[in-house]
């Protein structure tokens, strides 16, 4: 959450409270399965925020700045529709 939304307190809050609406309404839960699902649930949200949310701030009327993370740039490689052979 913090390193996703950093800056952007918005976000913050709401993914905080989020998180602890979760929380709170699965609070009694007692079925060891059932918890190790909403923890394997938990762990690909992360995941899914993680590797495809990337920050924007709206600078001009119609110009976004787009934040990515370091861990969001990849090397950029042109598209093939035939797989290149390994040498």
């Amino acid at each position: 959450r913090r390193r996703v939304f950093r800056d952007d307190d918005r976000a913050l809050t709401a993914a905080r409270l989020k998180i602890n609406e979760e929380f709170k309404k699965n609070k009694n839960e007692t079925s060891e399965e059932n918890i190790k699902e909403m923890l394997k649930m938990a762990r690909a949200v992360e995941t899914i925020l993680r590797e495809n949310v990337m920050q924007g701030e709206h600078v001009e009327e119609n110009k976004v700045l787009l934040r990515p993370r370091e861990s969001l740039l990849l090397d950029n490689v042109p598209y093939s529709d035939t797989p290149r052979n390994k040498t």
